[in-house]
């Protein structure tokens, strides 16, 4: 009898120290699993390349970064908490939507957006050990003197036809005096409307009204349209393409060289731009007056014209910091390794800097390189 109640006994604490066994193992592999999730490593370069271990790109070559999941889920489920779910957003084109979950292309989940998601999941932060890998630069909004450089290839005038338009003008000049006490008032309708014609004709080719009333002054046509000029002075026709047409005026000042006279530098300034736009160069014809006192320009002779545009003081960034997408154009402010993209809109390129119209204010820091691989992260997390 005793010896079945010690049997009993030890088989007893034997079945409970199994027990005991399998559920410590069981807590110590739940644990393993809980660590192992909370490592994901990831391509900058290449989000949709993920793994459970460290490695390499396989695109790219680049070495695997590693991604705190545990933390991302946590955000993004105290969102989910905190805000109504709107849609489902394509995660490397922002503009695509969906209404369920779905894949894009290459496998990557649609990010879930919530309402008011902008200021809860806006931006992406990144420690200074990552940044340095990546290789991040700043620098900081301010104003800068800006000059705009138009580069562009012209030739010395040859217009017969101007010439011609303004002996035409000259001549309905004439006319309109001679005929101003006629008695008959049919004449002097004819005679008005003659050198109507004719000034409008000049400025359609390019004249300018204040040109027109100088040549009616000095009562001769320019024979530099179509001769060497002996007068000192030249006319150079130049394009300018159409997105660069606003920062163009008469009364600037423009730089030429011709191939013929190496490290000769004329000075001119634009006079008058055609009214009417080149639709297969997309571009208006400028005339410049430029100063030859040598006769050293010839007609139809090709020249290299140089045009300095001074904007002033503006509030500029440097051309790294934009990155174009085509239909926005975006970039980075840091706050406390928080980078947060915001659109911008640039006014013209200044050299190695945009001006900014709306986006950014002075002092604000920016991201002027590594932008990209910030971008990728962004994507990755859904910021965007």
């Amino acid at each position: 009898m005793k010896k079945k109640i010690w049997f009993g006994l030890i088989f007893l604490v034997t079945v409970s120290f199994v027990s005991i066994c399998f559920v410590l193992q069981g807590c110590s592999g739940n644990e393993q699993h809980q660590h192992a999730a909370k490592s994901e490593y990831y391509c900058p370069m290449h989000p949709q390349v993920i793994s459970d271990h460290k490695g390499s790109c396989p695109i790219c070559d680049m070495d695997l970064v590693k991604k705190d999941v545990e933390s991302s889920a946590s955000s993004l489920n105290e969102a989910k908490s905190q805000h109504k779910l709107l849609f489902y957003r394509n995660p490397m084109n922002p503009a695509i939507t969906s209404p369920v979950p779905m894949k894009d292309s290459m496998g990557m989940d649609y990010v879930p957006v919530y309402e008011e998601s902008q200021t809860v999941l806006a931006g992406v932060a990144i420690n200074n050990s990552k940044q340095q890998l990546i290789g991040v630069k700043k620098d900081i909004v301010k104003k800068r003197c800006l000059t705009v450089e138009i580069f562009t290839v012209g030739k010395v005038a040859y217009d017969p036809d101007l010439y011609v338009a303004q002996e035409e003008y000259l001549q309905a000049v004439k006319t309109a005096a001679a005929t101003q006490h006629s008695a008959l008032v049919s004449i002097q309708e004819q005679s008005a409307q003659l050198l109507v014609s004719a000034e409008r004709k000049l400025l359609l080719l390019g004249m300018s009204k204040s040109e027109v009333d100088a040549l009616k002054n000095s009562g001769a046509a320019q024979e530099n349209l179509y001769l060497p000029s002996h007068s000192g002075q030249t006319w150079v026709y130049i394009p300018v393409y159409e997105y660069e047409i606003g920062l163009i005026k008469e009364g600037q000042n423009v730089l030429i060289d011709a191939v013929a006279y190496p490290g000769d530098i004329f000075n001119g300034t634009i006079t008058a731009l055609t009214p009417i736009l080149d639709s297969e160069s997309r571009s208006v014809r400028v005339r410049v007056q430029v100063d030859d006192k040598d006769g050293k320009l010839k007609p139809e002779m090709f020249v290299n014209a140089k045009i300095l545009i001074d904007l002033g003081e503006k509030l500029a960034i440097p051309q790294e910091a934009v990155m174009d997408s085509g239909m926005r154009k975006i970039v980075y402010v840091v706050l406390d390794n928080h980078f947060t993209p915001v659109e911008v809109t640039l006014g013209p390129k200044a050299g190695e800097f945009y001006e900014v119209r709306s986006g950014l204010t002075e002092g604000q820091e920016i991201v002027t390189s590594g932008n990209f691989l910030i971008d990728a992260e962004s994507k990755l997390k859904g910021a965007l």
